[in-house]
């Protein structure tokens, strides 16, 4: 029985693998895709006159235009969870689709498909590491609110400057391709008919995420042995993940804000090396025989857990803290999370179902 307890557990790793490089494959894919397309649209943009897209140009909140709501996710269901499967928030709470989505992470692609909710990618980067306090003991929570208001004011800036004509565009055509046919489906009319892309209402998110260990805000390694200096400290130290998001309806202005911690209870194994054979082919092998070498069965390394991560071409340097909770070899690591594991990802689904109820209310009050 512990045999057979073994095998399923090692099947079970590799199909969670398989998905989980499936959608990578498929997120990275679409970014290529999308990454053309925005190079189409600058090369248009070089033969006709440049746009002002000045600092005075770009909108300015004011305080009754902006709300912001901190809430601490301890609990494991998700409000994600309590919807049908074929619910969308957006459609719910009768606001525009698709959602702009002013972020790259895979993960929160991977979360906004779980909720049904149609999205389109346009990413302005910014600067992260020259804003806020990183000191030790500051507010991770003042931070990551900093940082994602930071890239909303950006890509605000680039849409009202007409910096982002050609990819707003595009989100019309493949909403209006396939918002026809989801309004078939739920007897609805389309938010989207007839309305060109200067016309219309979009509602956009961005976000931002640390990590904190040891009253220590940890973001994304700068480097491998720098992945596993956090790493060694998850062991004894739980770490916390800390997420923004931010919801802006456009083009009134219109401002929400909250943010979602979740601890992580990592077992001790979390920090232990194994011993991994090095895997050279037959031939190699007998040549190393008859030479009197050593052979597979001889060679072997020590691998902690970055190592076996790096082996799957896992891209840890791009998670805050180098956290992939989502990950197989990650989770059989795990002891128990407060809060959620879509939190933990780096979008709480939780937070964003109840930012867009509280924009829906705001839009209602105009």
């Amino acid at each position: 029985l512990p045999l057979v307890d073994m095998k399923i557990r090692r099947l079970s790793i590799c199909l969670s693998l398989l998905q989980y490089n499936h959608f990578r494959f498929a997120s990275a894919f679409a970014n290529r895709a999308s990454s053309r397309r925005s190079s189409s649209v600058q090369q248009r943009q070089r033969l006709s006159p440049s746009l002002d897209t000045s600092p005075q140009q770009q909108r300015r909140r004011t305080p009754s235009q902006h709300t912001s709501t901190s809430t601490h996710v301890t609990m494991t269901t998700n409000a994600n969870n309590q919807q049908s499967n074929n619910s969308n928030p957006l459609t719910i709470n009768c606001l525009p689709q698709p959602l702009l989505l002013g972020s790259a992470s895979f993960t929160r692609k991977l979360i906004l498909s779980q909720m049904n909710i149609p999205y389109h990618v346009v990413v302005r980067p910014i600067d992260e590491r020259t804003l806020g306090d990183r000191t030790m003991n500051a507010n991770p929570e003042e931070l990551v609110l900093l940082l994602a208001n930071a890239k909303m004011d950006k890509l605000l800036g680039e849409i009202e400057g007409g910096g982002c004509d050609g990819e707003l565009s595009d989100a019309l055509e493949v909403s209006s391709a396939s918002g026809s046919e989801l309004d078939d489906k739920n007897g609805m009319e389309s938010n989207n008919d007839s309305v060109n892309d200067k016309e219309k209402e979009w509602i956009i998110l961005t976000g931002d995420q640390v990590v904190t260990c040891q009253n220590r805000i940890l973001e994304k390694p700068t480097s491998i042995s720098e992945a596993k200096q956090f790493v060694s400290l998850y062991a004894t130290h739980p770490p916390s993940t800390v997420g923004s998001v931010v919801l802006t309806h456009f083009p009134s202005g219109i401002r929400v804000e909250g943010v979602s911690v979740a601890t992580i209870y990592f077992k001790e194994s979390v920090a232990h090396s194994t011993t991994t054979r090095i895997t050279t082919d037959e031939t190699t092998n007998n040549e190393r025989r008859d030479e009197g070498g050593p052979t597979d069965d001889d060679d072997s390394r020590p691998m902690d857990l970055v190592d076996r991560l790096l082996e799957q071409d896992a891209p840890i340097l791009s998670c805050a803290g180098g956290l992939m909770i989502e990950h197989p070899l990650v989770q059989e690591h795990v002891e128990r999370i407060d809060g959620t594991e879509d939190s933990v990802m780096g979008l709480s689904k939780d937070l964003v179902v109840r930012l867009l109820g509280e924009l829906k209310v705001r839009l209602d009050e105009r």
